[in-house]
């Protein structure tokens, strides 16, 4: 399945290159929920709340009721994971706070389950150099994603991978990469970075995985149509 990605930063929907470089953005909020609004699945990310830099918390509260949505970034503590769920997301993607000293917070992970329900949360691993990197991709940690997800499996109902070293360059992913992570883990998966075309999303889609798309769209590469699951 694609799941289309609305990551939103300084109040626009961007799309980033290796997380850092700005290609794209747009002030058409409405345009582009509209536009994803028939499908089964959509990404929402606040990227400067994932930085530290701010947040974009007006535009979540909006955006999340009129999608069937996941929201992510600078979710940190439960608190804020029952605030993103009442807005009307269906779960949390949290990332870097499921890390601490470098290695997976388990505690953390167990505290959130509780609160929330592992079904609801997205643990999400993010993989550059063969490394998990926390913090905006801006700190590496000494766990591979494999390791990773095999530790947070007991309490998330879902893994957000995404292998850095392609995001945002429309090159092609690192299916190798992805189908490990598939292997380590029994929980539903869901790839990002750097998927460009229709082939890769259904080789992932074969594999039993779904696949989060942004440059391609917001570019015209690819034309995509919402299909339920």
């Amino acid at each position: 399945m694609l799941i289309p990605s609305i990551d939103l930063k300084g109040g626009q929907v961007v799309q980033l290159i290796q997380g850092e470089r700005p290609a794209i953005a747009s002030d058409d909020i409405d345009g582009w929920v509209r536009k994803f609004q028939d499908f089964p699945r959509v990404q929402v990310i606040d990227l400067d709340a994932a930085m530290g830099s701010g947040d974009n918390d007006a535009l979540v509260r909006s955006i999340a009721p009129r999608l069937t949505c996941r929201v992510g970034g600078g979710i940190r503590t439960v608190e804020r994971a029952r605030a993103v769920l009442g807005y009307g997301a269906a779960a949390v993607i949290v990332g870097s706070s499921l890390f601490r000293d470098g290695r997976p917070d388990t505690d953390f992970a167990a505290a959130l389950a509780e609160a929330v329900g592992p079904e609801r949360i997205i643990a999400a691993v993010d993989s550059k150099g063969g490394r998990v990197v926390v913090k905006g991709w801006r700190e590496a940690t000494p766990v591979t994603a494999v390791e990773a997800v095999r530790a947070l499996q007991p309490w998330c109902g879902e893994f957000l991978y995404t292998h850095v070293d392609r995001e945002g360059l429309m090159q092609g992913t690192d299916m190798d990469a992805i189908l490990a992570v598939r292997a380590a883990t029994s929980r539903r998966l869901t790839a990002a970075g750097g998927i460009t075309t229709q082939d890769e999303i259904d080789q992932l889609d074969a594999a039993g995985i779904d696949a989060v798309v942004g440059m391609a769209i917001y570019t015209g590469r690819l034309d995509v149509r919402p299909h339920r699951a």
